[in-house]
């Protein structure tokens, strides 16, 4: 049976190709790539330069990126005999199912979905069969990773319009976590609902109580996920026009993330703009743009990573400006909105991007905003 090579294809994915852009970039057919990522052939050594600096690696890299590792071939074994899966096994699937949400913010959803429920599909079933105790629970502890990005992927190429699938997959994460007590993988899929009921269902006293589950659920484990879940909690209460509710869930948050322990497991989803990010969003719920147009501004300049949080950012911005009537200002924030939403397709850029076109409707006929709605056509039809 043939060992297929991750490692290959996740540089691949990492420079942003598909196996049929690299096909073209190589000159030889789709196939041929499907064939060295399945471990059936290798690259003959005249393609060898030209695919080094297509994937930009060394020359001698090559080799090792073709390399048959010796994880995937545990994992691999443990799905032919699921009774013997072990603990080499199930670390190779959360370090796919961790290599997929890094690519998150940056890549369109769309494009990570397959890779993702496949991995979501495969720990469920080697859990059915785990015959120790401590396999079992480490499997628990992926399918908790896995559920969410699932909930994540799904809301997200859908545009944030399939509530019902997101939550299936956060409820089932949230399943998987308090089978084995994280308090941290638990209050990520609450918070991650939240949004759904936030963004999606447009439900703020919805997505308030979720926000201040989530919160009881970190208190005492994270307080970058504490201070994330007060700053949906201000976002809330701005929804709903409760603005001294609002600023008081802001400070809270920010006091959450001024105790940041250096050991804090969920570290890695602290970013310095979330505060003013959230903050310049709620000062828009607030119908105070002039607010939000300085700290969304300071944001906009400080993120400049592509992701999809920076379309969102930027979408807000033009909307604040649009608001305060500040046309060259809106359509040029709005232009670098749709730049990055190009690159990711982030369902809530996306969203915003459109909305701010509608807002810019009463200056349809200005040269400046024909030239963005024409960018939002293209862009309508490519959705």
């Amino acid at each position: 049976m043939a060992i297929r090579r991750h490692r290959f294809a996740q540089r691949r994915r990492a420079v942003g190709f598909t196996q049929e852009r690299l096909a073209e970039r190589l000159g030889i057919d789709r196939s041929t790539v499907a064939r060295w990522e399945s471990g059936e052939t290798e690259p003959l050594p005249w393609l060898r330069p030209k695919l080094a600096r297509v994937l930009d690696v060394p020359i001698d890299k090559i080799d090792e990126l073709l390399a048959k590792s010796s994880d995937d071939e545990r994992l691999t074994y443990a799905l032919d005999h699921p009774q013997k899966v072990d603990l080499v096994a199930v670390a190779r699937l959360r370090e796919r199912v961790q290599d997929l949400d890094q690519r998150y913010d940056k890549a369109p959803s769309t494009s990570l979905l397959a890779d993702a429920g496949q991995s979501l599909g495969q720990v469920s079933f080697l859990r059915t069969y785990a015959t120790t105790s401590l396999v079992r629970r480490e499997l628990f502890a992926v399918e908790a990773e896995a559920a969410t990005l699932m909930g994540q992927l799904v809301w997200d190429a859908s545009q944030r319009r399939d509530h019902t699938n997101a939550r299936a997959y956060l409820d089932q994460a949230a399943v998987a976590a308090r089978q084995i007590g994280d308090p941290i993988a638990e209050g990520l899929a609450s918070l991650r609902t939240c949004f759904v009921a936030l963004y999606g269902e447009k439900n703020p006293r919805a997505g308030l109580a979720l926000a201040l589950k989530t919160a009881t659920i970190t208190n005492n484990a994270s307080r970058v996920l504490t201070g994330l879940a007060m700053l949906h909690a201000a976002e809330a209460g701005a929804m709903l026009g409760q603005r001294r509710d609002c600023e008081q869930a802001l400070g809270q948050a920010q006091d959450h993330f001024n105790r940041i322990g250096l050991a804090d497991t969920a570290m890695d989803l602290y970013s310095p703009t979330q505060h003013s990010r959230l903050a310049g969003s709620c000062y828009l719920f607030l119908k105070d743009a002039k607010r939000a147009e300085p700290i969304l501004e300071g944001t906009a300049r400080a993120l400049k990573d592509g992701s999809k949080s920076q379309a969102i950012v930027l979408g807000n911005l033009a909307l604040a400006c649009i608001r305060q009537q500040k046309l060259d200002e809106a359509t040029a924030w709005l232009h670098g909105a749709i730049d990055v939403v190009e690159m990711n397709w982030g369902g809530g850029g996306l969203n915003i991007v459109f909305g701010a076109g509608r807002e810019l409707r009463p200056w349809r006929h200005e040269p400046i905003v024909q030239d963005v709605h024409d960018r939002l056509f293209t862009l309508m039809a490519a959705a």
